[in-house]
């Protein structure tokens, strides 16, 4: 009896293992970010589930994070810029403004692209009668 040699299976396993951790250790860095909380190591792997140690060893998890902490401003500056409900209000409406526009434009072009593959599939079948004898 031979057995199957799943080595293969167990790295690709391993490896998309490791791209969900460095993927979650991202996702919490920005979400750390965007909530103004202070961007640690120890906040990053509480967040994300995983070791520190393995952040250290992660280089450019560990860039990122070295990165972003020489560069954090004071709490009280991070509280100072925080968004008003008006202004993020006022940031939705222009959102919700800028989508329908975009909208607007999809439905044209979509109705220009039709009439234009009408003319061609058109043109296509006069050809090819064309050429019937």
């Amino acid at each position: 009896m031979t057995r199957a040699d799943n080595s293969s299976f167990l790295a690709q396993a391993n490896t998309r293992r490791h791209e969900a951790a460095l993927a979650a250790a991202r996702h919490a860095i920005e979400q750390l970010r965007r909530e103004g909380r202070a961007v640690s190591y120890t906040a990053v792997a509480r967040a994300a589930g995983v070791s520190r140690p393995w952040l250290y060893r992660q280089h450019q998890i560990r860039d990122l994070i070295s990165q972003l902490r020489d560069h954090q401003l004071p709490a009280a500056a991070l509280t100072a810029q925080r968004a008003t409900t008006g202004s993020l209000r006022q940031r939705l409406d222009t959102a919700q403004a800028e989508i329908t526009r975009l909208r607007a434009e999809n439905r044209c072009l979509r109705d220009q692209l039709a009439r234009h593959l009408g003319i061609q599939r058109t043109q296509n079948r006069n050809d090819a009668s064309a050429g019937q004898p």
